[in-house]
């Protein structure tokens, strides 16, 4: 069995490479990108703030997985993010909105609705998953000390 220590390494890797990707993909077709936020079923002032928030906190959560300190503080962030696209993915596929456009980037734009709420339900987990071993981590590493 792998050791926590790696296990703990190997889940912000892959949170890593999927916030990276996806904030890359959107900033190397930001026209696109702006296109489809703004047809979004949100106020156009939500939209114009979240045509930025997202890749850039998308990057910032990548550099805060990387270092020990910040890591928690970016699991949960990583948890918050996808438990939003969860949820946005159910609400489509409740027919809640009158259009279903999707502003994701790159290959994950190919996936159908349903594919997107496993997609998101997994990156949940490992989350959450990330989130339960870095705690046991900084709350063993206080009982040492």
């Amino acid at each position: 069995m792998l050791k926590k220590q790696t296990l703990l390494e190997c889940i912000a890797g892959v949170l890593i490479a999927l916030f990276l990707y996806a904030s890359l993909s959107k900033f190397m077709d930001f026209h696109t990108f702006t296109g489809e936020m703004l047809n979004q079923p949100l106020p156009h002032y939500i939209t114009r703030f979240l045509i930025w928030f997202i890749p850039v906190t998308e990057i910032g959560m990548c550099i805060a997985l990387l270092f020990e300190r910040t890591r928690l503080y970016a699991l949960y962030a990583s948890l918050g993010f996808m438990t939003l696209f969860t949820i946005y993915s159910i609400f489509i596929l409740l027919n809640f909105f009158g259009r279903i456009p999707c502003s994701c980037g790159g290959v994950i734009k190919r996936l159908t609705w349903r594919q997107h709420l496993v997609f998101n339900l997994f990156f949940v987990g490992v989350s959450v998953w990330g989130i339960i071993l870095q705690r046991r981590k900084m709350f063993k590493s206080i009982i040492i000390n």
